[in-house]
């Protein structure tokens, strides 16, 4: 049995770069100042690999509706398929949000940490620059969609 010491939300970053959208589901997000968040991803993932400081992306924290969302983005590599095939999005310059979400943020990255041991982990630093909310939808749980 595993520790669940935090409720983790399933959140969408997506962006796109060089004619690619790129898009992966994130449960390790946390605020870090009221306009500045934070994103773990994984050394596997090609949406981290291919983001750069100062990018432009979308983070949308999904609603408990989405399930089938966050399963659709958390399989597969951006650089392999089209994640984005049948889900609903909007797009604002570099910034894909999912339609629907419980939160949309457009953010901006401002820094990239690696942590020694893991320098192909990314720490995702984001300034947040709009955000926009429906307090009418609850969140999606990880643990729903993990089991």
């Amino acid at each position: 049995m595993g520790l669940h010491a935090f409720n983790a939300g399933c959140n969408a970053v997506c962006y796109q770069k060089d004619d690619r959208r790129y898009g992966m589901i994130c449960a390790w997000a946390s605020m870090l100042d009221y306009d500045t968040i934070g994103l773990l991803l994984g050394s596997q993932s090609a949406t981290g690999k291919n983001v750069s400081v100062g990018a432009i992306v979308g983070v949308s924290a999904l609603s408990s509706s989405q399930e089938s969302i966050a399963l659709r983005l958390g399989n597969n590599h951006s650089d392999k398929v089209d994640k984005f095939e049948g889900i609903e999005i909007r797009t604002e310059g570099s910034a894909i949000l999912i339609a629907g979400a419980r939160n949309n943020l457009i953010c901006r990255v401002s820094e990239i940490v690696r942590f020694a041991g893991s320098e192909d982990d990314r720490f995702l630093v984001m300034k947040i620059i709009r955000a926009d909310e429906d307090k009418t939808k609850d969140f999606l749980s990880a643990e729903k969609v993990l089991g």
